[in-house]
């Protein structure tokens, strides 16, 4: 379940030396694709190193950023996502895809939180990835927990049950549960902090779905938590990390957990990177790294391209 979140292809190599040391393979990746980076050839390219490399793509679907603030997504690039995902060679059967991100943030959602929206376009959305094979995977996007009911952000649990009383039927069509379970206040918190707000919020989301009446079992994915190295020192949170996937991450219901973030030094996310600025990498890095990891037996589909064919 060790992966990692990286901000583009460049970071591959970095990211399989981290996730599939130490007995560890077939580690995860959280990356995101933008509409304007829907180039086939190129996408094409990362998933066949990531294939050679025994990495596990979680694709996250953006829209375009005006500024601070990200457009609403329009139903009608809909198809045009799934004419796009639809046409790569994916890397193993499950074809993880993550539809948007942090909704509950005005910000993410075209300077405005609208629940009821959101629940429209994750049911619509996945119900056409379904319909386009079986071997997508859908993940709602993750909430932020520590947000608040102020302006600019909604408090996570009002979210959720907004989504399902205009839409009760909207995490059916979802496959597993997406969380960033950061370690609040400041990604400063500990790790051994429970309930909304810590590195467990997971368990929290899970058990507020339960009470408004979602009974599907949803294997969880974290794509991103992680502690800030301004609050915490690096060789802190190599300890703290070393609990957190030993005691606390080792929850059963878990599938990955892909930290926020590998190669980003500089502002907004240099207090979460992994990577400084000259290249070289956060003592916490070679500390998860060193841990023992299992290997992983992903189903694979066998199928490629015919490049030339010979008389």
């Amino acid at each position: 379940k060790f992966g990692i979140h990286i901000f583009s292809e460049k970071d591959l190599e970095n990211a399989e030396k981290l996730v599939d040391s130490s007995g560890g393979d077939w580690g995860y990746v959280t990356i995101v694709i933008t509409e304007g980076e829907r180039d086939h050839d190129r996408w094409q390219q990362v998933f066949d190193t990531m294939r050679r490399d025994h990495l596990i793509p979680i694709i996250r679907i953006a829209t375009k950023a005006n500024g601070d603030t990200w457009e609403i997504p329009k139903e009608s690039e809909i198809n045009n996502w799934i004419a796009f995902l639809n046409s790569l060679n994916w890397v193993i059967q499950n074809r993880y895809v993550v539809i948007g991100n942090e909704p509950n943030h005005a910000t993410e959602w075209g300077g405005k939180i609208d629940p009821v929206g959101y629940a429209k376009y994750l049911e619509e959305f996945s119900d056409k990835l379904k319909g386009a094979s079986p071997d997508f995977f859908v993940l709602p996007a993750a909430l932020d927990a520590s947000a608040k009911n102020v302006p600019g952000t909604m408090e996570e649990s009002k979210f959720l049950r907004s989504m399902i009383q205009e839409q009760p039927n909207v995490f059916d069509s979802i496959d597993g549960w997406n969380s960033h379970s950061y370690p609040n206040p400041d990604f400063a918190g500990a790790e051994t902090d429970a309930g909304k707000g810590s590195i467990k919020t997971y368990d929290w989301e899970l058990t507020y779905l339960v009470s408004l009446g979602v009974t599907k079992a949803l294997p969880v994915f974290i794509t991103e938590t992680g502690w800030s190295n301004q609050k915490v020192s690096p060789d802190e949170i190599g300890k703290k990390l070393t609990f957190a996937f030993q005691n606390v991450w080792n929850d059963e219901r878990i599938v990955a957990v892909t930290p926020f973030i590998l190669d980003y030094p500089n502002p907004p996310f240099d207090n979460l990177s992994w990577e400084k600025s000259d290249g070289s990498f956060y003592s916490y890095y070679q500390t998860v790294q060193n841990l023992e990891k299992e290997k992983g037996n992903p189903v694979q589909v066998e199928s490629g391209q015919i490049l030339a064919a010979f008389a």
